[in-house]
């Protein structure tokens, strides 16, 4: 049995990557997301913000859904 058959290079090479947002090094498989499925497995495939940051900057963001909050009753 080959060796190049059980490992694959980009398993051994990039285990870890360091989040732009939180700066903390993490794994790159697990807390990140793949951005591309063309490019499956390979690292450049994956985001460089991690999943916590991800969640966090989208719930963040989004719009506050208050009820009537932006109706205003016309004034004629």
């Amino acid at each position: 049995m080959d060796i190049g058959e059980q490992f694959s290079l980009e398993h051994l090479l990039f285990k870890e990557r360091t989040c732009r947002s939180c700066n903390k090094k993490k794994n790159l498989i697990e807390d990140f997301y793949m951005t591309r499925k063309s490019k499956k497995g390979l690292p450049s495939a994956y985001s460089y913000e991690c999943k916590d940051c991800t969640i966090k900057r989208i719930l963040d963001n989004r719009k506050r859904r208050e009820p009537m909050s932006d109706w205003k009753y016309p004034d004629w």
